[in-house]
């Protein structure tokens, strides 16, 4: 069911949902949290809004969305109730947001909060520089980014690490997961020696490939090699080198990945590219900071960036011109000196041995 309230108020939106509530009875206290999702109106808020609905199978919960729209418009809120199956198991509210009230979504949203519950703030596309200062970061309990969705990923990456507060994630980092979980237990298999090196592959502009590195630099206490991959998308092969031999995760296609160990089987795994609603789902299953989430953020300095590309073109440069300068020389000088001997008459063959004797003569002095 949609119900569509035009020019409205939140005092309205709270009487519609009552009535909402005793008509199809008591749902709304089993949600358990309020999910605010913050954009700007448009298409892709549907997409945010299908993600959340899919989540809330798992977390039933209130939905919010603000939706900001044209700022030159006069000031007017437009809200939509969505219930049963247009709102999978949680009931949406979407309220977009006109002129002034554009940037006063927060004053809306706390009348529609649900009493003595959690509430989580997700900003789908680009977010606030300091989430935990945001108007509507304020009000909540954990906040989510998504620094893939960002114009420049690395250097959103690099304002969630200046900006960090306890509750707040990414889900840059949600999508590391999978791949955590098989590099730890690939590690947990004889033999237990040190890593001694570590290089991890990627798309240039990929932020869960700068995570990955960064993890696996704070829990293995080396610098790690973050280069760019050739070809693939997202993270593509992870290197983790000991004396036995390395331990390499590749994932060429985005869909399966291969895990190469020494004296193992190669295997091949399942490490498809995760969903906005499987990383969303999985990061409202926790309210507590995320301590690993931010080792690793205070862990993107000991990234060795674009190391591995530079070095290769510069040794092979000069190796080949030499070469290619020795081969001629002496194949010149030996055929002219085999040239001279065929040439030169017999007189100057006796003079021949005295110029052998004076090296001999020289070498035996030294």
């Amino acid at each position: 069911m949609i119900i569509d309230l035009p020019s409205t108020t939140t005092s309205r939106i709270n009487s519609k949902l009552v009535r909402l509530r005793d008509e199809g009875g008591a749902v709304t206290l089993g949600r358990v949290l309020t999910l605010v999702i913050v954009t700007d109106d448009g298409e892709k808020t549907e997409e945010a809004v299908e993600a959340a609905n899919e989540a809330s199978r798992e977390h039933p919960c209130r939905v919010i969305v603000v939706a900001r729209g044209a700022r030159k418009a006069s000031p007017r809120l437009d809200a939509q109730i969505r219930v049963g199956g247009d709102a999978g198991a949680s009931e949406v509210i979407v309220l977009r947001l006109y002129g002034e009230l554009a940037d006063e979504g927060a004053s809306c949203v706390v009348p529609l909060l649900l009493p003595d519950t959690p509430v989580v703030a997700w900003w789908p596309f680009e977010g606030p520089a300091v989430p935990s200062k945001d108007p509507i970061g304020v009000l909540a309990q954990r906040r989510i980014t998504d620094a893939a969705a960002e114009k420049n990923p690395i250097k959103a990456l690099e304002s969630r690490k200046a900006a960090y507060t306890p509750g707040d994630t990414d889900l840059a980092w949600t999508r590391l997961t999978l791949w955590r979980a098989m590099l730890a237990s690939s590690l947990d298999l004889p033999p237990y020696e040190k890593i001694v090196d570590a290089e991890v592959s990627g798309e240039a502009d990929s932020p869960s490939t700068e995570l990955l590195a960064a993890w696996l630099a704070s829990g293995l206490k080396i610098p790690v090699k973050r280069t760019k991959a050739v070809r693939g998308e997202g993270i593509c092969n992870v290197r983790l080198d000991r004396k036995s031999g390395p331990v390499e995760l590749s994932r060429p296609d985005g869909r399966v990945g291969t895990l190469v160990q020494p004296d193992q089987p190669e295997r091949r795994v399942a490490l498809q590219r995760r969903s906005i609603r499987d990383c969303l789902a999985e990061e409202l299953r926790r309210l507590d900071p995320d301590e690993v989430y931010e080792l690793a953020l205070k862990s993107l300095g000991k990234v060795v960036r674009g190391r591995a590309p530079a070095t290769k073109p510069v040794a092979r440069k000069p190796a080949a011109k030499p070469a290619a300068a020795k081969v001629p020389a002496s194949a010149k000088a030996a055929a002219k000196a085999e040239a001279e001997s065929k040439s030169e008459p017999e007189s100057n063959g006796a003079a021949a041995p005295k110029a052998a004797k004076k090296p001999a003569k020289a070498k035996a002095g030294s």
